[in-house]
């Protein structure tokens, strides 16, 4: 193997994002080698990943799955080394071998492995979210110290990054005005409000333009996937929630824009296709084939756009509010989306008994400053206490 290969972990390797990475990456062996893939639970697809990719290492969440993996991979030659934990998913992401680490783990079980990697000093392509959500202060500060390079992979955040100057502090600094965050509307977006009470998980994971996991795909009906965007938006580019405007842009294919003080607006377009912003990434600051077809702008025709309808989506305006309240506010909304979200999946609550949920959640647990780890693990403990409590009398 040689040395000047980019050495790649990918935390999440089995979902959609992870998926993705590791079509880009096998499209450039010259460029990029596997050193590790992780996932939850689905050992089956990460028995495939191992013998495909050749990785030193395959980590899972629990024992039991690690041994059938183990069992598994040792039927079929392969010499990659099975391990399991909360420790080892820290371990593949801070390894001294390791260049890059895509960030894909999904909600809160993301931020301690995502957190190892930036405390150890890597390229890290952050595809979680609520690890910004959660703990943004304590996030961005650890990267400052740490001297990682944090680079933005969900669609929206990696076309603001590439509208924006190569170097920049605040917006005002940058020249700019605002920042319009896109998003497609979800499946929902014309749905009669009469009949969203009615809508079943199979619905709300029918996005009309992305292929993605089934907590992604609700939070990207019920809009909740915008308001986590904003928050970690404000982070990643370090401005005020007031500086933001949502936008829907029902084609996707503007993924985000940038307006500037003179008048003038970026904007970043291609396919709806996560293959784009994660070989930007992986690239950066050079550019890669990615596997996206060309963007054929005369077929797409036309442009929408129109503002988003909090009555609509009360889920989105719980998250502005979570976000403009600042604080635990975020990692709160972050907490009680992921148990109502769960339950809505297991058909125990309503679709629109998620926002519910959520408002329930915030209005119980008093805002603090997250100062340290310890303190956002709390809160976001608490919270998700608080909402299950809920789902049980909703259910």
């Amino acid at each position: 193997m040689s040395d000047s290969l980019q050495q790649l972990t990918i935390l999440g390797a089995t979902g959609s994002i992870g998926v993705s990475t590791l079509d880009v990456v096998a499209r450039h062996p010259d460029r990029y080698a596997v050193f590790a893939l992780t996932a939850h639970s689905r050992w089956q697809p990460l028995a495939e990943q191992c013998v495909l990719h050749k990785p030193q290492y395959a980590v899972l969440s629990g024992a039991d799955e690690a041994a059938l993996l183990s069992a598994e991979l040792k039927r079929l030659g392969s010499m990659t080394e099975v391990l399991f934990g909360e420790e080892a998913l820290a371990q593949v992401a801070s390894h001294s071998e390791v260049d890059t680490v895509m960030a894909a783990i999904v909600g809160a079980a993301g931020l301690l492995p995502t957190l190892a990697a930036v405390n150890s000093g890597k390229k890290v392509l952050l595809a979680n979210k609520e690890a910004l959500v959660m703990a943004g202060g304590l996030f961005t500060q650890a990267v400052a110290d740490s001297g990682a390079v944090l680079l933005p992979i969900d669609s929206e955040h990696n076309a603001i990054f590439q509208c924006m100057p190569a170097q920049h502090g605040t917006l005002a600094e940058a020249g700019v005005r605002k920042i319009l965050l896109t998003g497609s509307g979800g499946p929902f977006r014309q749905t009669p409000l009469e009949t969203l009470k009615l809508v079943t998980p199979d619905q709300a994971c029918a996005h009309p333009n992305w292929s993605m996991g089934r907590k992604i795909s609700v939070d990207s009906a019920s809009m909740m996937n915008k308001g986590l965007e904003l928050v970690e938006a404000c982070w990643l580019f370090n401005c005020a929630p007031d500086k933001i405007d949502i936008v829907i842009h029902p084609q996707s294919i503007i993924h985000s824009m940038v307006e500037y003080m003179d008048g003038s607006m970026l904007a970043q377009l291609g396919n709806p296709d996560m293959r784009t912003p994660i070989a930007h990434a992986l690239a950066w600051p050079e550019r890669i084939d990615s596997g996206v077809a060309s963007l054929d702008i005369v077929a797409t025709a036309r442009l929408d756009f129109e503002a988003p309808d909090f009555g609509r989506f009360p889920c989105l305006r719980l998250a502005v509010e979570a976000a403009k309240a600042g604080q635990t506010a975020p990692a709160i909304l972050n907490a009680a989306n992921e148990v109502a979200v769960e339950a809505f999946l297991a058909e125990r609550i309503r679709f629109d008994q998620i926002a519910q949920i959520i408002d329930g959640t915030l209005e119980a647990i008093p805002l603090s400053e997250p100062e340290s780890l310890s303190v956002v693990q709390e809160i976001d403990r608490r919270a998700r206490d608080v909402a299950k409590l809920l789902v049980d009398r909703q259910a």
